[in-house]
Formats: C-alpha cells, structure tokens, sequence
C-alpha cells in the first residue's frame, strides 16, 4: 500500500497546478487540482495503512498452550510463556499469551476484525478506481480529465477503443475481498460453545484476500497511476464554462452579482468569462488573473 501511496503522491506534486472542477453528486461544484484529487487518494492509502497497523497487535495475541479449550489442562506448567518466547525469537513476531484462554479459544473476533480492515481498503480502492475510470471516461464524450496508460486492445469492433482495464481490475479485487469479508463473518458466527471448528476457512478467506489486494496495489500503481497524464486544456475549459465557477467569484462579484451572472449563463448557454464581461463587472484582464491564481481559486484561506 505504501508502493501505491507513493504513486499517488508523485503525481499530487505533478498535478498541483491544473485547476479543474470539483463535482459533488455529480454535478459541478467548486474548482480544485487535480492535484488535490490525487492528493486524496493518497491519504485514503495512507489512512488504511494506519487501521492495519492498528489491528497487528491483536493478531499477536495467541493461546498457545491452552488445549482443549483454554483450561491449559495437561499442558506443563510455564509452558504457554515459554512458548510464545521461543516462537517470537524463530519468527521475530512479538506473540503473546491470550490474557483469557477460554475466551481465546472460542471467540474468532479478532478475525472478523481484520477482514473489516481489508473490506475497508478494498471498498476504498474501488472507489479510488471508479474515479479513474469516470475521470478518464471519454475520450470525447465523457468527463476527459486525464488519461489512462493503453494496456491491451479495447474492442474487436470499435477501433481505437482504450478501456480502463487496470482499474476494473482491481475492482474485481475488491468485490473478492468483499465476499471474503462475509465468508469470515459467517465462519465466526458459526462457531459452538468453547471452540470455533471454521477457523480454516477464515484463514483462507484472510490470506487470499491480503495477497490479492497487495497485488491489486502495485498492478494499480505500476501499470496504471505512475502513467496517467492529464488534459489540461479540458480542465480548463470545463472551469470557465462551469456556472459552479461563480461561487468562487462571488466574494469578488458579490452575490447578488454572481447570482446574476449565473442565471444569465445558465439561460442563455454563456460562459462565465463572456457574462461577465458583458455586465461590465470585471475586465478579461481580471478575470484572466484571477483564473490564472490557483491559489487563490483553490485555497482561499491560504
């Protein structure tokens, strides 16, 4: 993840500059980076790798030396101590003894709390990946922002065709990772009084999910982020016909102006740029700077 995040981040800085159209539903908002964009899916990444670290220690804690069913019945005295020592100087995981090893035994918790991790990246890397493949949809007819890299032929019949097969990809991964999550939630709901018999299956369900999802990130990373290009022109040209580029005017225009101005293009199919001029309320000049000032568009409150 962190391979993934660092490809995210890389064009964060490439990107800082291109203003484009935040959407919210859908619909035009205010503008943004597209640096910010991606800047975000970083921070997405970076949030996951954070509740996975959260969740290591509990994967920690093991009942080695309880029989049965946690009583330590017939086990030698010492024996889950010495354990748990030995196995962490061979593995250089730091194991514990399981503080209640009845509980241990039978509670299967601990795995149904990573498999919500890993649902959760998945969830968010298929959401990541549904904005790549609506931010590049297109090329003429759809949203056209960036780019994805060509990784095989679209179509047998429409010539030319580059689908986002990278991202649906992983998409798949996740939709994988999410019936893995059910199949350990259903594993440990199943399991009877002091001793869960479907913990084979829950292992199966966390380490096919962990190594595809780890997969999954570094195909996104390498065959699909560290190529995306943007279209800058378009972004541009989206701002300045989009009515949601008045609000960012609006302490300019003030807003009676700026509903003014928004309403006139909205009827009469204008862009920003030309209604303002045509009411005399900033010179192209103006406008261009104040366009021109990411910073200012983008950050306001620096």
């Amino acid at each position: 993840m962190a391979h993934l995040r660092g490809a995210f981040g890389g064009k964060a800085e490439e990107f800082k500059d291109i203003i484009k159209m935040g959407r919210t539903q859908l619909q035009d908002a205010v503008p943004m980076t597209l640096g910010m964009e991606f800047a975000t899916f970083a921070r997405m990444t970076m949030e996951d790798e954070d509740r996975l670290r959260d969740v290591i220690p509990l994967l920690c804690e093991i009942n080695i030396g309880g029989t049965a069913i946690g009583t330590q019945l017939n086990a030698p005295k010492g024996y889950s101590a010495l354990a748990c020592q030995n196995l962490s100087k061979l593995t250089g995981i730091p194991f514990v003894v399981a503080e209640d090893m009845v509980e241990a035994t039978q509670d299967a918790g601990v795995f149904v709390m990573v498999s919500g991790v890993l649902k959760r990246v998945a969830v968010k890397l298929s959401k990541t990946s549904n904005d790549l493949r609506l931010l590049s949809s297109g090329p003429r007819a759809g949203f056209g922002e960036i780019n994805l890299p060509p990784r095989q032929a679209g179509s047998s019949i429409m010539p030319g065709k580059v689908n986002p097969v990278i991202p649906e990809v992983v998409n798949q991964v996740a939709f994988a990772m999410i019936g893995y999550d059910i199949t350990v939630t259903m594993a440990a709901e199943a399991g009877q009084l002091q001793l869960n018999a479907f913990e084979p299956i829950m292992c199966r369900a966390l380490m096919m999910g962990i190594t595809q999802l780890r997969q999954a990130c570094y195909v996104l990373a390498d065959l699909c982020v560290k190529d995306i290009t943007a279209n800058v022109p378009k972004m541009r040209r989206d701002v300045e016909r989009s009515i949601g580029l008045v609000t960012a005017l609006s302490p300019m225009l003030g807003y009676e102006n700026a509903t003014a101005v928004a309403q006139k293009a909205q009827a009469e199919d204008k862009t920003v740029r030309q209604v303002v001029q045509e009411l005399a309320l900033m010179s192209e000049a103006e406008f261009e700077a104040i366009l021109g000032d990411v910073d200012k568009l983008v950050r306001p409150n620096g």
